[in-house]
């Protein structure tokens, strides 16, 4: 069966819109119609070859839709089940799973190399971040679809698959925000929204927003900052300003940006938590001196995916949505068509807006 889709046909390419040949789920597998699914930098960053991934390949990691089959062995999701989509499936047997560190499995990615789909030409298609969700239909394997609890709506959940599970993740179990702590989150993009809603959630008691453009103090205040700073080169004494001159508990990094990890890092107070949540490349290097290190106590620490199990954060973040703590239309600055993804791109380096929603 042809559905369209957006298919990367080599690192820096454009997308191309176009139809590709699904097969129907074999032995473990489900096909889903998605009802939507965001744009996220990641998906960027695997374009321009910032992460690297086999090409051709349909792009894609954020999603959400309907089960329309599902192939031999799959029982816990049948046709017609809302579900959502979980590009990093663990494997349940690497060292990193027998720690329980779930979001490190050495295996999770391993489904990015198979052939999924092929063009009409007959060419091989690749599903991106294993479930290849700019499309109007994806087959992926059963690990990477996760029910969708009651009181949710659909095209929101979408959202829930990559920019709130690594922005609750980065404030809940990363840098275990404490009630009472201030909070800064440099990046206001769709993981930054979602991080400015947790650290809400979890009771900070100053919240700051830094971003490089001004137009982000908007969204990020109706996301829960109390304060807006613009990125500067004087914006880690602008934050010990406002913090008694002490510097902010936590700071969570999401733009992968040398200059704004170690931002992040000098607004943090003495002894407090720096995490990084944005993916850089390999030329943003980040310097620093042994001295500081001994001397200001901080602890500086990576985050993949928020650090969270799918499986187990799902259902609490419904239980947010369904009480009102967590707003996932706030995360979305503009709903688009297929045909979009390509502009949202180009936004998205000119660091416009929060996240743009496909909906098919």
């Amino acid at each position: 069966m042809a559905v369209r889709a957006a298919v990367l046909p080599a690192v820096g390419a454009q997308l191309e819109i176009t139809d590709v040949e699904l097969p129907d789920p074999g032995p473990g597998q489900v096909r889903v119609r998605l009802a939507a699914a965001g744009v996220c930098h990641s998906d960027l960053s695997l374009s321009n070859g910032t992460m690297r991934v086999p090409v051709p390949a349909v792009l894609g990691h954020e999603g959400a839709g309907t089960v329309m089959s599902v192939g031999e062995g799959v029982t816990h999701v049948s046709p017609g089940a809302p579900v959502v989509l979980n590009w990093a499936p663990s494997c349940g047997s690497c060292h990193a799973c027998s720690l329980g560190e779930v979001w490190l499995c050495a295996n999770a990615l391993n489904g990015a190399a198979d052939v999924y789909a092929r063009t009409a030409d007959g060419t091989d298609l690749h599903p991106g971040l294993n479930v290849a969700a700019f499309a109007e239909e994806t087959v992926v394997a059963a690990s990477c679809v996760l029910p969708l609890p009651e009181g949710v709506p659909l095209v929101d959940a979408a959202l829930l698959g990559c920019a709130v599970l690594t922005g609750y993740g980065a404030v809940h179990h990363s840098a275990k925000v404490r009630a009472g702590e201030t909070v800064a989150v440099f990046g206001v993009g769709g993981v930054g929204l979602a991080t400015l809603q947790s650290a809400r959630i979890a009771g900070a008691s100053r919240i700051i927003a830094v971003d490089v453009s001004p137009a982000k103090e908007e969204l990020a205040r109706a996301a829960g900052a109390t304060d807006f700073v613009l990125a500067s080169d004087t914006t880690a004494r602008e934050i010990r300003a406002l913090t008694g001159k002490q510097g902010v508990d936590v700071a969570v990094e999401c733009a992968g940006r040398a200059v704004s990890i170690r931002a992040a890092w000098d607004s943090t107070r003495r002894g407090g938590r720096t995490t990084v949540v944005g993916i850089g490349g390999k030329d943003e290097q980040v310097t620093f001196n042994a001295l500081e290190i001994f001397h200001w106590g901080r602890t500086l620490s990576g985050c993949v995916y928020g650090n969270t199990d799918p499986a187990r954060d799902l259902p609490v973040l419904a239980e947010h949505v369904r009480a009102g703590r967590l707003d996932l239309s706030a995360l979305v600055t503009e709903r688009i068509a297929l045909e979009g993804i390509p502009a949202a791109f180009e936004n998205m380096l000119a660091g416009k807006g929060g996240r743009a929603l496909v909906v098919f």
